[in-house]
């Protein structure tokens, strides 16, 4: 055979494996350290999605691979986590959920070239002017309003103190809730911070008494405000705490017990009851698995990647973030649309409240 002939022979068999090659998407979030349960949630919907949408046929004939990447909600991990999945090639991004990890990972893959779907919610996300970034949930600023205005309408004859835990999406919150209470006309009693992840909280606890508080406006994790709760009933403050979107994880219930029965909440429409998502949340309660949270975000984020990749006919950055930034891509969450920073069009958030262990809409 001559070496021409032999040539010829592998371009011929190369381009087949490489038509098809798998889709590499990475999954970027925190699958260890104290808020681990969200990565759970990301990691459930996104591994229904790639499945159902493998049985389907994949994308454009190829399959989708999931890589994952644990950034622990840590910054510096965070960076770390992006430019492990730069140099494993992913196509796509979802994540990260900390605020404090998209905004750094997200230079890195706009450098790359990568696009990315999240549901980060500090306005800083979309606000630095980067292309590559499409936010499938609505910002702070927008739930921070809703909760403030709420809170001074339902509590305008309680004592209130706004709290955060230094986090940029815990402070970016606060501060929009704060802003929107004053606003409304209802001045916060105090106005303070703790730092997440401790476990004695009876300095601020002791300060919230003394005040006479009697509802929390909180910005920062679930976890923190189990502990705030329990910590708060053992000197005899029957506190009710009002939060933002990560309130939606059912951990909160198993360390806070009966006393999560005093937290409110924002969170987008629920997704659970959109009817375009009723037979995926039918799949999911049959495995015995909860859609909650951010589950159906994460499948979402996949289905986007599905419709805008077929729409573009490729992952090259030229062709999809232009169908991305013009389309409608009907999902598990809703249709979602964005505008040229990359938020949704149409973002909105409703309060819920947890009773008995499970949460939806506030009376």
């Amino acid at each position: 055979m001559t070496p021409l002939r032999t040539l010829i022979l592998a371009a011929g068999l190369a381009a087949p494996l490489l038509a098809h090659a798998d889709w590499l998407v990475g999954v970027a979030g925190p699958f260890t350290g104290q808020y681990a349960s969200a990565g759970d949630q990301i990691k459930k919907g996104a591994e229904a999605a790639a499945a159902d949408i493998n049985a389907k046929g994949g994308v454009l004939g190829q399959k989708i691979k999931l890589e994952y990447g644990d950034d622990a909600c840590d910054p510096k991990q965070a960076v770390a986590v992006a430019n492990a999945l730069v140099n494993k090639k992913v196509q796509f991004v979802h994540g990260h959920w900390c605020s404090s990890s998209t905004i750094p990972a997200s230079d890195i893959y706009n450098d790359a070239d990568i696009l990315m779907a999240t549901v980060s919610t500090n306005p800083q996300v979309t606000e630095r002017g980067l292309k590559n970034i499409f936010r499938i949930m609505g910002r702070d600023d927008q739930q921070g309003s809703v909760i403030g205005q709420w809170i001074a309408s339902k509590f305008k004859d309680k004592k209130v103190a706004v709290l955060d835990d230094k986090s940029a999406y815990g402070k970016g919150l606060a501060d929009e809730i704060a802003k929107a209470m004053k606003t409304a006309g209802k001045e916060p009693v105090l106005r303070e911070s703790i730092t997440a992840g401790e476990k004695d909280y009876s300095g601020i606890v002791t300060r919230l008494k003394n005040a006479g508080v009697d509802v929390l406006a909180y910005g920062g994790y679930h976890t923190e405000v189990a502990l705030l709760l329990r910590q708060a009933d053992q000197v005899g403050l029957p506190l009710v705490v009002v939060g933002g979107d990560t309130m939606t994880n059912s951990e909160l219930v198993t360390a806070a017990g009966k006393l999560a029965d005093r937290v409110y909440f924002t969170f987008t429409p629920d997704p659970r009851k959109n009817p375009q998502a009723a037979p995926i949340v039918e799949r999911f309660r049959a495995a015995k698995i909860e859609p909650e949270g951010y589950v159906l975000y994460a499948y979402a984020a996949l289905q986007l990647f599905e419709q805008a990749v077929t729409q573009a006919g490729g992952v090259e950055r030229t062709k999809l973030e232009p169908v991305l930034r013009k389309g409608k891509f009907d999902t598990a969450i809703g249709t979602l649309e964005f505008d040229e920073k990359g938020d949704l069009k149409k973002p909105a958030f409703a309060i819920y409240k947890w009773t008995g262990g499970r949460y939806d809409y506030a009376e």
